[in-house]
């Protein structure tokens, strides 16, 4: 993701923070300053040194792990081009003045990760100007968000799936939930609820799991969350992009030790190849 001012991505972005603030409340628009400070570790300084990094880090494999792409160097890689993906991380101020962020239960009858919880987004399409963009069509697919009512305000770095799917989470903020009436998609969607963002960052409700790989062991973290008397359980690579965004937010790190691995993959691992 390039962190240059001059790129298409983040005047994008900064034109959809401009279009979006009237109407915040001031503590998002405290929060809409403070994030647009933030930039993530850096990853790619233009599209060619992105292609090319994208050749140097082939076979590189995170799970539901859920860590950043930059943390996780390798050797030997093969050579893949992974698919581009964005997702939502929407937050908005709730009546008694806690963040929450929006998500999802997606359906059963998906043929990946189906039941899970996670963030309104989806795969870039050809004709999306950046990750942004891509994000919020995503969430107006899935849930019925209009994407005039978000205010991007960030994007953090890029993430791998366990199949080998980029990632790149984009923060926006939804100043007017009652402008918000929720609609999902019954092909992709079987619930919509939130969530505070804060309890990513706390040690309540949560348990982990170690696992190891090639050598290298690592923490997958799993949140219990109740509400209207139905529980979810958020886990893998979406509470790994949520501890993140949640420890950005609040400029602090999370309450538990993350444990996130070194990876480093053999020249063998191939584009099939998932974690454990």
């Amino acid at each position: 993701m390039a962190t240059t001012t001059s790129s298409p991505a983040l005047s994008s972005v900064s034109s959809l923070m401009d279009s979006n603030c009237i109407g915040s409340s001031l503590r998002l628009k405290n929060l809409a300053q403070q994030l647009r400070l933030y930039k993530p570790p850096p990853t790619f300084d233009d599209d060619d040194i992105e292609e090319r990094r994208i050749e140097e880090n082939a076979g590189k494999v995170l799970s539901q792990v859920g860590i950043a792409e930059s943390a996780a160097p390798i050797t030997n890689p093969e050579k893949f081009q992974p698919k581009r993906a964005a997702v939502l991380i929407c937050l908005f101020e709730s009546d008694g003045g806690e963040l929450r962020v929006i998500l999802t239960k997606r359906s059963l009858s998906l043929s990946s990760h189906s039941g899970e919880v996670s963030l309104p987004g989806g795969k870039a399409e050809e004709g999306d100007a950046d990750d942004s963009q891509t994000a919020t069509r995503e969430a107006h697919e899935e849930i019925g968000l209009d994407p005039s009512l978000v205010n991007v305000v960030a994007v953090l770095e890029p993430y791998l799936s366990k199949h080998l799917l980029r990632v790149v989470p984009v923060i926006g903020l939804l100043s007017d939930k009652q402008a918000f009436k929720p609609m999902p998609n019954p092909d992709e969607v079987e619930a919509i609820f939130d969530a505070p963002l804060e309890m990513f960052i706390k040690d309540e409700n949560r348990r982990s799991e170690e696992r190891e790989w090639l050598g290298e062991k690592y923490l997958i973290h799993f949140f219990d969350y109740t509400t209207e008397d139905k529980k979810y359980m958020i886990w893998g690579l979406t509470a790994g992009i949520l501890i993140r965004a949640a420890s950005v937010v609040y400029q602090r790190p999370p309450a538990f030790v993350e444990q996130t691995p070194n990876f480093k993959v053999l020249k063998s691992v191939h584009r099939q190849t998932t974690m454990p």
